[in-house]
C-alpha cells in the first residue's frame, strides 16, 4: 500500500474521479480491522492482481530538511537553481508562484514562527510537527484521512523506555517554544492537540519506529513527512520514496 501522508489524492476533478484516474481501489474494497496484540490492519474485500496499487494519497504533513533548504522547492521537492524565496521568513524556497501559493495555507502560520526563532531554526522533527499542529487546529479535510486520521493513531508511549519519554518531552517543549509567535499557550489547546502525545504518533529521534506512522525521506533525504497510513518497519529501518507520490507499477 502506497500512502503519501494526508493532503490530496494526485489529479483533478472531483475527489471521486482523481481516484480512479490514479488507479487506486475504491475505497469501498478497503476495510479496517483490529488485531490482537498488532493495533489496527486494512485489508481488501477481494481478490487483488499482483502489483496492482491499492492506495495513493499525499503527506498529511511534511517539510523539506534543514541540510536541504534552499536547494528544493517546499511544495513539490524538485530541485531548481532559480528557486523563490519567501519574502516574510526567507527560509522556504518554491519554483514559482504555483508553488508558494499551493504552499500558503501550510506555511502561513509557520511563517511566522520561523521569524520569531531566528537566529535559531527548529529541528525537522519539530517543524514537522508544528505543521501537524497548525493542520489540526484548521480541521481541514484530508482525503488520505479517509482511511485512517491522525485521530486514529495509537499512542505507544507505554512501550518507551523512561530516556526516550525524556527525550520527547524535550522536543514537545522545543515545539511550544517554536510556536509561541502563534500559540501563546498550548493549555488553551484543545484536548486532542497534545504535544508529546504528537511526538509518540510519529517517528522521531533516530527513525526508530514508534507508531504506524512513518517517515518519508527522498533518495538524498530531502525531507520528511507524517502518513497517517499503515506501515510497520523494524526499529532503525526507513521508508524512501521519490517525490511526493511517485509510485512505479509493477
Amino acid at each position: 500500500m502506497a500512502a503519501a501522508a494526508p493532503g490530496h489524492v494526485v489529479g483533478a476533478g472531483s475527489p471521486s474521479s482523481r481516484w480512479r484516474r490514479g488507479g487506486g481501489m475504491e475505497l469501498a474494497a478497503l476495510e479496517r480491522f483490529l488485531s490482537p496484540g498488532k493495533g489496527s490492519g486494512l485489508r481488501s474485500r477481494r481478490r487483488v492482481r499482483p502489483g496492482e496499487l491499492l492506495y495513493r494519497a499525499e503527506p498529511f504533513a511534511y517539510v523539506v530538511t534543514k541540510e536541504q533548504l534552499g536547494g528544493v522547492c517546499e511544495q513539490c521537492f524538485q530541485r531548481n537553481e532559480h528557486l523563490h524565496r519567501c519574502s516574510q521568513c526567507k527560509v522556504a524556497k518554491y519554483c514559482g508562484k504555483s508553488c508558494q501559493k499551493e504552499a500558503w495555507l501550510d506555511h502561513k502560520r509557520e511563517c511566522k514562527c520561523l521569524q520569531n526563532v531566528k537566529p535559531n531554526f527548529p529541528p525537522d522533527s519539530v517543524r514537522l510537527a508544528g505543521r501537524i499542529v497548525f493542520k489540526l487546529l484548521r480541521q481541514s479535510a484530508c482525503l488520505s484521512e479517509r482511511l485512517y486520521s491522525f485521530s486514529d493513531l495509537q499512542s505507544n508511549a507505554e512501550q518507551l523506555s523512561e530516556e526516550m519519554k525524556e527525550g520527547l518531552r524535550h522536543l514537545a517543549h522545543t515545539l511550544q517554544l517554536y510556536l509561541r509567535a502563534e500559540i501563546q499557550d498550548a493549555s488553551h489547546l484543545p484536548p486532542a492537540i497534545d504535544f508529546f502525545q504528537i511526538f509518540t504518533k510519529r517517528p522521531v529521534l533516530d527513525g526508530r519506529r514508534i507508531n504506524r506512522a512513518f517517515v518519508k525521506r527522498s533518495h538524498a533525504s530531502e525531507g520528511s513527512g507524517f502518513h497517517s497510513g499503515l506501515s510497520k518497519c523494524a526499529q532503525g529501518k526507513s521508508l524512501v520514496l521519490k517525490g511526493l507520490t511517485e509510485i512505479k507499477f509493477l
